[in-house]
């Protein structure tokens, strides 16, 4: 197995971007790998799986947090993207658009374009060539057609929150506060060191609508939600779970699309393994964010396809579990493990689950017996009355009996006489 995710499908000229732009998808962490192991869950109980569907991708599963450097400790989770402040119809060259009124990313004007109604929507299709400069001037990448969708999420912050704001042909200067960028982590391709400022250089080519899903060739539809899917496997790695889960959600939305195109039955199966990915990745991401109920719904989905899938076996356990609902967690995890009894991740989960159960049921039981009152005398009592009571109907009954025979003999002997 590979120690990282493969690249993502297409290239620079695709309508839906290059997965080798240095803006559109910085270069996963590296996976830490064991002798052919894979990830189950990316997590504060993170080990690796041993002997489970080692046919399958590499990516499956996001790789581990542990990698980037402490993601986790180090900034706040579900951030929710940003909406850009509506630009006016014209800018004068001179002057700088605080886009979103802190600061942090500004836009200059440098040649107009061909006016407001020229600019992009949301969803449709864009090309740009790009320059990125650090602070210091030194140019860290340079990509003279970079083709990506608006507001997908398919490149950094700074560009699909820009770009938006741009006429056809207008080329323009943004500044962005590496929190747009490429953040805490930086990047390895391009070389953007931790926490860089970024100077982009953007000119605005090409616009276009994106194509009717319904029209896709199979081929395309397969593609087009791998690409999608591999770009929410970057955002979990860098712990941006919120823009992941809109990845993983629009490569869904590629795959449930209905199409008037012709479909072979090998091209349903690549389909739907592209759908269990995501939904199993989303359900990762929706219990990093605390999503319980979102999370079991994604278990739910991926068992309603593959019933004996262990890792949404695993993570529906682990969000039972978390909801409290030790007993049936407990029946989920024995039944993940009586599928992959040399599991040791399951192993260890199931062990701590049956602790917790067992102490759960204790404190129920203390609560229960003083709400009784200690009836803890009561036992050492029932059996001695039990046994007086069982003394005295035995005696009643045989007094009873010799007085009833004692009768019938003297009626006899009065018969006789």
């Amino acid at each position: 197995m590979a120690d990282r995710e493969d690249s993502p499908v297409g290239d620079a000229g695709d309508s839906v971007g290059s997965g080798d732009s240095p803006a559109h998808c910085p270069p996963s962490a590296e996976l830490s790998s064991e002798g052919g192991a894979f990830l189950l869950d990316s997590g504060e109980d993170f080990e690796m799986l041993h002997n489970i569907d080692d046919d399958e991708d590499d990516d499956e599963d996001p790789p581990p947090l542990e990698d980037t450097g402490g993601v986790e400790k180090k900034r706040k989770q579900a951030e929710k993207p940003v909406e850009p402040d509506s630009a006016p119809s014209t800018v004068p060259t001179e002057e700088w658009l605080d886009v979103l009124g802190n600061g942090q990313l500004k836009k200059k004007v440098l040649e107009s374009g061909d006016g407001p109604d020229s600019r992009p929507q949301k969803g449709q299709n864009v090309q740009i060539h790009m320059k990125s400069s650090l602070a210091d001037g030194t140019v860290v990448a340079d990509e003279p057609s970079l083709s990506f969708t608006l507001g997908d999420g398919d490149v950094i912050q700074a560009l699909d929150l820009t770009v938006q704001l741009m006429e056809l042909s207008e080329k323009a200067l943004v500044h962005t506060s590496a929190k747009y960028a490429y953040g805490e982590l930086g990047s390895t391709a391009p070389a953007v060191p931790p926490d860089a400022d970024l100077t982009l250089e953007v000119q605005l080519l090409e616009v276009t609508d994106t194509p009717d899903l319904e029209l896709l060739s199979p081929s395309e539809r397969i593609a087009l939600a791998g690409q999608k899917r591999e770009r929410g496997n970057h955002y979990y790695q860098r712990g941006d779970y919120a823009f992941a889960v809109n990845s993983y959600n629009i490569a869904l939305q590629i795959t449930e699309s209905s199409s008037k195109v012709d479909i072979s039955p090998q091209e349903e199966e690549e389909l739907l393994d592209v759908k269990v990915k995501c939904l199993n990745n989303m359900a990762a991401a929706q219990l990093k964010l605390d999503h319980h109920e979102a999370a079991l719904r994604s278990c739910v989905a991926v068992l309603a396809y593959q019933p004996d899938n262990i890792k949404a076996l695993f993570r529906k356990g682990k969000v039972l579990a978390l909801q409290g609902e030790y007993a049936e967690a407990i029946r989920i995890l024995k039944r993940a493990l009586k599928l992959e009894p040399s599991n040791k991740t399951i192993h260890a989960e199931l062990s701590k689950l049956v602790k917790k159960h067992s102490e759960q049921r204790g404190v129920e039981q203390a609560m229960y017996k003083k709400m009784l009152g200690n009836p803890s005398a009561s036992p050492a009592e029932k059996p001695q009355a039990k046994s007086s009571w069982s003394v005295s109907w035995k005696w009643l009954f045989g007094a009873t009996a010799v007085a009833i025979g004692g009768v019938a003999l003297s009626v006899v002997i009065a018969a006789r006489n």
